[in-house]
């Protein structure tokens, strides 16, 4: 079981990369994206919320095997994070990678109330929840800035 938490937790490995585990982690939520880019709105959010609360136990559990809080290692949430981030992103390359350098952004620089939300809730949620806030800010970020691009 402890191999199936690490492997989840570890977004299937990507977070032992030792250089940015957590940007690595980031560009690995592409992969599952691609495959749920076209579902309907409402599965997609389905999936978001069936995978935070995936995160929220192995995250948790991951911390108890590795003896270490929100070690770099775990990874969900921060695909999670780039999930909520690509969240109707627009269908141009330009603008996958300006959500991905504004999820990092936000996800580096924790402004309020992420930082908050990684400094006061420990364990499994608060793990996934600044995430899930800097990728709110990110998607609502995208989707401004996209709206801008297009005017030009």
């Amino acid at each position: 079981m402890n191999r199936l938490i690490m492997v989840l937790a570890t977004g299937c490995y990507v977070g032992n990369i030792r250089k940015a585990p957590g940007t690595w982690g980031s560009l690995a939520a592409f992969v599952p994206w691609l495959f749920m880019r076209n579902l309907p709105l409402t599965a997609y959010i389905a999936t978001i919320v069936a995978l935070f609360v995936i995160g929220f136990f192995v995250a948790g559990s991951a911390e108890k095997i590795l003896d270490r809080p929100d070690a770099g290692v775990i990874v969900i949430d921060e695909i999670v994070g780039m999930l909520i981030t690509l969240t109707m992103a627009p269908a141009h390359p330009i603008a996958w990678l300006l959500g991905f350098a504004l999820f990092r952004l936000f996800d580096i620089t924790k402004p309020f109330p992420v930082s908050w939300f990684d400094t006061r809730i420990h364990g499994g949620l608060g793990i996934m929840l600044d995430d899930v806030i800097a990728g709110i800010y990110a998607l609502i970020s995208l989707q401004l800035l996209w709206q801008l691009i297009e005017l030009f």
